[in-house]
């Protein structure tokens, strides 16, 4: 394996660090690569296959079904996991084992019942070294099992959450036993008051992501706007980071064009040296071809009771994009109350599920 490369954000959650993750994997993979993915998760879920959608986002599906066993009479099912895996086969397709996905829920399990079976010969249970090195065997066992070229690992939420801190500490001591590459996505927030971006709360993260032993190699900036020179000197002085190792990433409307904006900048050349490797030209013709838009425009309405989040249904939203390519157009989509359904203006419904019998039924 030629490295391990961690993904984490700071400033909000939310930021899209998968599409970063998955972009990252794909500027590789063109290059040759093997890639392998894993989620850290801090909640205490097993799995999100019972969390709200409305709270959580939609759930990924898997192909295998992996049994988990933290001890000889409790076992899980689990084929739903986080919805970045659903961005991480797309951008690579290929399909992601169900393990790849780490919760809290199934550390603190495999901790707590391996204590139950004299695992620990009787020492005091604890988050150091215990809880961190269960997180690191799970890491390395993902490793060790698919054999990459690189391991990309993204941390859910951001640096600095309470319920975080086992994971960002197992990263830590990654770092420090193998050649890895940190790369921390922030965002740029645009005040609309006094027409300014501001750099600090980016540059806080920062601070507390040096603070955790985990400081940034790569930057990642997010905004909802293009980014000026100045904005992203301030991020390299106050960073620490050089200037080739920061990358803009405003909002894009075809999320699948981030691989080659990131390109573009120089991030995959980037990264092989940093690990000493030669450049690898990208071979992303074959992409920019699928990434071109049609002329013609559809819209397709998605009728669901949880209208006003528009991660419910992403897996739902990225076929219709897919489809809608295949056949030389560009989809819109529009979210509609199943409550109160107006679909006026509409070339296509289609009727999402939900729980429960209200707005669905």
């Amino acid at each position: 394996m030629q490295g391990i490369i961690f993904i984490t954000g700071g400033v909000v959650s939310g930021l899209g660090k998968g599409i970063v993750a998955a972009s990252i994997g794909k500027i590789l993979q063109a290059r040759g690569y093997d890639i392998s993915m894993v989620k850290l998760d801090p909640y205490l879920n097993p799995d999100p296959g019972t969390m709200n959608p409305a709270e959580h986002g939609e759930i990924f599906v898997t192909e295998d079904v992996w049994i988990f066993s933290p001890s000889e009479s409790v076992s899980f099912q689990i084929a739903e996991i986080d919805e970045d895996f659903g961005h991480y086969e797309r951008f690579l397709g290929k399909n992601m084992h169900p393990s790849n996905n780490i919760t809290s829920g199934q550390v603190m399990l495999q901790v707590i019942l391996g204590e139950r079976k004299g695992v620990y010969l009787g020492q005091t249970v604890r988050l150091i070294p215990h809880v961190v090195d269960e997180i690191k065997r799970r890491i390395m066992e993902v490793a060790k099992r698919e054999n990459p070229d690189f391991l990309i690992v993204e941390l859910g939420g951001t640096i600095g959450d309470y319920e975080a801190e086992s994971f960002v500490e197992a990263l830590r001591q990654i770092r420090a036993e193998r050649k890895s590459l940190h790369v921390h996505v922030t965002y740029v927030p645009y005040l609309r008051s006094t027409g300014e971006l501001k750099t600090k709360p980016a540059q806080t993260f920062i601070r507390l992501a040096n603070a955790a032993g985990l400081p940034p190699d790569v930057i990642v900036v997010r905004s909802d706007r293009d980014l000026g020179a100045d904005v992203l000197r301030k991020i390299s002085l106050y960073s620490g980071v050089p200037m080739d190792s920061i990358f803009p990433d405003p909002d894009r409307e075809n999320v699948y064009e981030v691989p080659l904006i990131l390109e573009e900048k120089g991030l995959g050349r980037r990264i092989e040296e940093f690990f000493g490797l030669e450049n690898r030209k990208a071979e992303l013709e074959s992409w920019k071809e699928a990434v071109k838009e049609g002329s013609k425009e559809l819209t397709v309405g998605i009728v669901s009771k949880y209208w006003r989040m528009h991660d419910v249904h992403i897996s739902i939203n990225e076929a219709v994009k897919h489809a809608a390519s295949a056949i030389n157009c560009k989809a819109r989509i529009k979210m509609v109350d199943s409550s109160s359904p107006d679909l006026d203006g509409l070339d296509g419904v289609i009727l999402a599920p939900g729980f429960g019998i209200k707005g669905t039924e």
